[in-house]
């Protein structure tokens, strides 16, 4: 199936349980949570952070632990978050009314259609914004730390599985909870990349080495100047 706009389908709350869900914490969560706050600590003059799809509260715990204000914004209410609503369409929010907006493992839960409004409206709300997406197939990795100064070198070969297409009007990915992933037909990372540049610069773009299903871009905003 072509990856055509169809608007049929339209953003919504996950499909699996989503109580017993906000109640796991993995490795995964707190590798996660790092890099969020190493990417943040990157950025020039942030102090206010929106974060896009809290989960179970871990990446807004410890932005709030090291003295961020943070606000929280999801579709789903049982996450509690601060402002209810699809980051498609976020109008409660002003130009520019945040630092850094977050939306890690986020946007890939939305209809193709509805994709470029997304990074529309984060490249709005915010001047930076960390986009992390997973990546589709079987990571095969190879690591060389010779135990000298942090020194680390790796290298992942993907293998991905091309015969599964994104289908627009439905989640067929993780368990039908995305509707594409990083490697799939017309999500490659250059293709990504090349979507991402209509919205903003991208600052750096890196497979997290601790954790291989993230792909993650750390973007400033074309809006903004500075």
């Amino acid at each position: 199936m072509s990856l055509k706009q169809d608007i049929s389908a339209r953003p919504g709350v996950m499909k699996l349980d989503r109580a017993a869900w906000v109640k796991q914490l993995h490795l995964s969560n707190f590798v996660n949570s790092y890099y969020q706050f190493r990417d943040v600590q990157s950025l020039p003059n942030v102090r206010r952070l929106l974060v896009v799809g809290p989960g179970q509260g871990l990446d807004t715990a410890v932005f709030r632990w090291r003295g961020y204000e943070v606000v929280t914004f999801d579709i789903d209410a049982t996450f509690n978050p601060d402002v209810i609503g699809s980051v498609h369409e976020m109008k409660a929010f002003a130009e520019h009314e945040f630092d850094v907006v977050i939306a890690s493992h986020v946007v890939e839960h939305l209809p193709v259609a509805y994709l470029d409004d997304a990074l529309r409206e984060l490249a709005r709300v915010a001047r930076f914004a960390l986009i992390y997406l997973p990546s589709s197939g079987r990571p095969i990795a190879f690591s060389f730390s010779p135990g000298f100064r942090g020194l680390r070198w790796s290298c992942v070969v993907d293998v991905y599985n091309w015969f599964r297409e994104p289908d627009p009007d439905r989640a067929v990915f993780a368990a039908g909870e995305h509707y594409w992933e990083v490697g799939r037909r017309g999500f490659s990372r250059r293709s990504l990349a090349r979507r991402l540049r209509g919205h903003f610069r991208i600052l750096k773009q890196y497979r997290n080495p601790d954790w291989l299903l993230s792909v993650n871009f750390v973007l400033q905003s074309m809006r903004s100047g500075k």
